[in-house]
């Protein structure tokens, strides 16, 4: 019999948060894979767990792969951990579980805590939609640019941010999301844990008055919903539209509406349909 690759799901602080399923499968397993082995044997320590640890991280993942679905098909079990909360959100695993799967192997989830998940669910923003864009990038022209193109995407959208670029970030949705709505979710479920809600300017300017804040692991929340005008077709997308009309399929023409207004396909379509009726 061949074994399992089990994700589990780790404490993001508080170590009362692990599941017991999660302790009674690392207590099983041969093998537990950790991102940051130092940091993992605090948790294994604190647990009893005194299996076998190697080390799995960007820099090795790939170099590891095959000796573990070796390990697998011998019929060890694994248990892949992150520092933190879920493997592979924000983590290394993909290309290993990837991998896995390729191999006819099993993977199995042990869910648990997630900081994207914990800070939703008690930021007061609306969860349906909401988007995860994880940690955006270090260069502050392209993480500009990407907060930009994210103002297309309507919903929560979802961040995570670091002590030393908190700040700057803070700066850019200043400049781009100046009367949003945000939530900062600062060290959840550790001793300082903290929401910080407002615009991003407000929530700036606390954190320059108060420069502890500004220490630890964040989940940075943003309110983004459609506008009226937004929601609504104007009187330029409906002629558009009926031009569209004149030439082709109503399907082609609501497809190509769509992209050129960026409206709701599903209220273009009804558009669409009433135009047609009032020329029939």
């Amino acid at each position: 019999m061949t074994g399992v690759l089990y994700i589990v799901a780790t404490p993001i602080g508080n170590l009362n948060d692990i599941s017991l399923r999660a302790i009674e499968i690392l207590k099983q397993v041969d093998v537990i894979a950790a991102e940051d082995t130092r940091h993992s044997i605090r948790l294994l320590n604190h647990l009893g767990i005194r299996n076998k640890l190697m080390s799995l991280h960007e820099h090795n993942e790939r170099d590891r792969i095959d000796g573990i679905i070796d390990d697998l098909k011998q019929g060890n079990n694994i248990a892949l951990i992150s520092d933190a909360g879920t493997p592979l959100i924000s983590d290394p695993g993909y290309p290993l579980v990837r991998a896995v799967q390729d191999a006819g192997l099993r993977v199995s989830p042990i869910p648990g805590v997630s900081s994207i998940i914990a800070a939703l669910s008690a930021a007061g923003m609306p969860t349906d939609p909401f988007t995860f864009y994880g940690f955006l990038s270090q260069k502050n022209s392209e993480r500009l640019s990407k907060l930009g193109t994210l103002k297309q995407q309507h919903g929560t959208l979802v961040l995570l941010e670091s002590t030393h670029r908190i700040e700057r970030l803070l700066e850019q949705l200043c400049e781009l999301y100046s009367d949003n709505r945000i939530v900062v979710a600062k060290e959840l479920t550790k001793t300082f844990e903290r929401f910080l809600s407002g615009t991003p300017a407000e929530i700036l300017l606390l954190m320059q008055q108060e420069p502890a804040l500004k220490k630890g692991e964040f989940v940075v929340l943003i309110d983004n919903p459609l506008t009226i005008s937004e929601k609504t077709l104007g009187d330029e997308d409906i002629e558009i539209l009926k031009l569209l009309l004149e030439d082709l399929p109503l399907k082609k023409a609501v497809q190509l509406s769509t992209r050129i207004s960026g409206k709701k396909k599903n209220d273009i379509y009804q558009q669409a349909l009433s135009l047609n009726k009032s020329v029939s």
